[in-house]
């Protein structure tokens, strides 16, 4: 792996890769929000660059008697679809004068450059799961056919947020989807939540996440309102062949770029999973 990324041809030490490794790990487990409530599977290798999933039929009831006899419809796929695993990345630099001075001083190499690069990729990460990319055909989340939707209230109003939430998850129940489920919103329907709900004294947000037990989340990738999903790999998860990594570019200008990149794809097995909030006609108080 090191020979493919050309990390030995890179003027650090050990300590330098180490101390680069570490920051970009951190600064992506700051920036990501999918990945806290969407499983990973893999990772497959840096070299896998597709994949194949089933979409699920036989989601009828399990059944129930003494010896076992009756029939009952297998779960089974009903489309296998072959998905092809794209690469994010972000390019860094570190200027050789500030390689040399650190040397020289004995002093931490400022690794700032490459966390903003992690920074960069987690963020296109989260905008990829969840609006997807019509031009490489990418779904995501909140565009995903076949998912289910409800129609916003005006979350000003003190209870639409939870109102709101409650209809997705009652619509997941009446099609079988099931918990736990997890909601995520944009940062501006985020802080609304953050008021007291009717005479409880308790916030909004706290009766949400009394029923969105996988976690309520925020990310900018979300442009209003946000999406409830019935969790677990039987729904979706994330197909990653290379997770964050930095690789060397060689020198340049006596600099010496390098890049962030990461290999992974969303994969939607049961559309039927996920609830978009206000993807539709936006309503004002409630009937």
């Amino acid at each position: 792996m090191d020979e493919l990324l050309a990390r030995g041809e890179a003027p650090l030490s050990n300590s330098e890769w180490e101390a680069i490794d570490n920051v970009v790990v951190q600064a992506a487990k700051r920036q990501l929000v999918a990945r806290r409530f969407i499983e990973v599977f893999g990772p497959l290798g840096v070299g896998i660059q597709n994949i194949n999933f089933d979409a699920f039929g036989g989601l009828d009831s399990a059944n129930v008697d003494l010896l076992g006899r009756e029939d009952t419809e297998p779960v089974a796929a009903i489309q296998r679809i072959r998905q092809t695993i794209p690469v994010i990345y972000k390019d860094f630099i570190l200027y050789w004068r500030d390689l040399e001075s650190a040397r020289r001083l004995n002093i931490p190499l400022d690794v700032a450059p490459a966390a903003a690069a992690a920074t960069f990729v987690a963020q296109m990460e989260d905008d990829l799961i969840f609006n997807g990319n019509p031009e490489l055909g990418f779904p995501g989340l909140l565009t995903i056919d076949g998912r289910n939707n409800v129609d916003a209230h005006n979350w000003d109003e003190a209870g639409a947020a939870f109102g709101d939430v409650v209809a997705a998850i009652q619509k997941l129940v009446d099609n079988g989807f099931f918990g736990p489920y997890a909601v995520a919103v944009s940062p501006k329907r985020y802080a609304q939540m953050h008021r007291v709900y009717a005479n409880t004294g308790v916030l909004e947000i706290n009766h949400i996440r009394d029923i969105a037990t996988a976690g309520v989340f925020q990310s900018p990738a979300i442009a209003d309102y946000g999406v409830v999903v019935s969790t677990g790999v039987q729904n979706l998860d994330l197909a990653v062949a290379q997770d964050f990594v930095t690789a060397y570019l060689g020198p340049e200008n006596l600099n010496h770029p390098f890049r962030v990149l990461e290999s992974l794809v969303l994969r939607i097995k049961r559309p039927g999973a996920i609830c978009t909030l206000g993807i539709g006609t936006q309503r004002t108080g409630r009937k």
